[in-house]
């Protein structure tokens, strides 16, 4: 099948690369030449593991195009890809996805045969059936479901583990409001024998969201026990181990540290919240949870001032910028509010990371950057944010070291060690 994939972001590159690998021809569209030009000279223009391999593998079946009209002309099927930034409020900002749906909707005008458009971007429910709907009826003087076809199709996957997470899917969620995009839906996925649901629109993009809800609910409570257990003088990571083994529970995302972050879990429950709240119903649990999630990694910060009051004019190393490894994504990276706080007790910082490095610079020009892990423990202490696997390779002799990711290294060999949950 011929695919357009709008956007060439995380979502839509490696959405568009499996694609592909999977048979279909695929036509990339974005503004950014930049992304074009990397993605045709067979590189990816996001950071994800093996997937400049996937590209290379695939050329044969990858077009780039900044004409959104031709390539939506030039396919069988449509996918919405773009960003759905947060407002100042929380809630989502359509404005890429409606700037994309009206060019499309143009599009539609003048092409006789039926094209369904499926919405990828994490949109709140109802937005595919109301302002997108809206936008592309406006544009193409046609009728969605009639003349054209409109679906959702969210992903779930992990940055990190993006082309597993898309081959080995625990399930696949179609969503589309006539039979004709459904069965299109249905033969793009045809080769998948994990669960596939097949629901209406809203439905599909309310099981992102509660999906997202819930596992950032599920760290927010483990980090909760785990400060708890902290206190008590309990290791939180035994305390989970035995939980997880509950059938009606399991072990995934027990595990504590500093909360999590990226481009999703944050801003699907910001949005989450917002919506929920235009129409009358306040989510306590959710807010709860992504409370807890904001000061989880300013406990870091506290930890290190117990062993070293007065931070000012001392120099605090800090590993790892991105919000997860194998991943250079600073999204809502756990060591921004950490280097914040620690800037604004007039520490001096020293970070590093193997990834993320230039995309951190970009926020924080103002602090030093080590050329490597090693480097970095010349510091006065040391926060550990990101789990990446170099530091367990690391000798922490003779340092104060501050762990939010449980790095068993720094453990075994730190002078003084403390865990934030542990």
């Amino acid at each position: 099948m011929k695919i357009s994939i709008i956007g060439c972001g995380y979502v839509g590159t490696v959405t568009g690369v499996c694609f592909a690998d999977l048979g279909h021809n695929i036509v990339f569209c974005d503004i950014d030449e930049k992304k074009l030009d990397l993605l045709s000279h067979g590189r990816a223009p996001i950071y994800e593991r093996s997937l400049d391999d996937l590209i290379q593998r695939n050329m044969d079946c990858l077009a780039t195009t900044s004409d959104l009209a031709a390539a939506v002309r030039d396919t069988d099927i449509t996918f919405i890809c773009v960003g759905t930034p947060s407002k100042y409020d929380g809630s989502i900002d359509l404005t890429y996805v409606l700037s994309a749906g009206a060019t499309i909707g143009k599009t539609l005008h003048e092409t006789p045969d039926f094209h369904p458009v499926i919405v990828k971007s994490t949109v709140f429910p109802g937005s595919t059936e109301g302002p997108v709907r809206a936008v592309l009826e406006e544009a193409s003087c046609k009728q969605a479901f009639v003349d054209f076809g409109l679906g959702s199709n969210p992903e779930f996957l992990r940055e990190g583990n993006a082309i597993q997470d898309f081959h080995e899917s625990d399930r696949i969620v179609l969503g589309a409001g006539d039979e004709r995009t459904m069965q299109i839906l249905r033969d793009i996925y045809a080769s998948f024998t994990c669960p596939k649901v097949e629901t209406s629109i809203r439905t599909a993009e309310m099981i992102k969201y509660a999906s997202n809800a819930f596992l950032a609910t599920k760290i927010s409570f483990a980090n909760e026990i785990g400060n708890l257990a902290k206190r008590l003088g309990i290791d939180s990571q035994e305390v989970f181990a035995g939980v997880g083994l509950d059938s009606r529970i399991s072990p995934a995302f027990f595990r504590t540290g500093i909360g999590f972050g990226g481009s999703c879990f944050p801003k699907d429950v910001r949005a989450l919240i917002a919506g929920a709240g235009d129409y009358g119903e306040h989510l306590q649990i959710i807010h709860a949870a992504l409370r807890v999630n904001e000061n989880q990694p300013l406990k870091l910060v506290r930890l290190l001032q117990t062993h070293i009051p007065n931070l000012n004019g001392r120099r605090i190393g800090v590993l790892g910028l991105a919000f997860k490894p194998n991943t250079d994504d600073v999204r809502e990276s756990r060591a921004i509010p950490i280097i914040r706080a620690l800037l604004d007790a007039g520490a001096g910082v020293v970070a590093y990371d193997p990834l993320a490095k230039e995309n951190f610079a970009a926020l924080f020009p103002e602090i030093e950057y080590a050329p490597s892990a090693q480097a970095t423990l010349a510091s006065d202490a040391v926060l550990i944010t990101t789990e990446w696997q170099e530091f367990e390779h690391l000798d922490y002799s003779g340092k104060t070291v501050i762990d939010g990711r449980r790095i068993a290294a720094a453990s075994r060999t730190a002078e003084v060690y403390e865990g934030v949950c542990w």
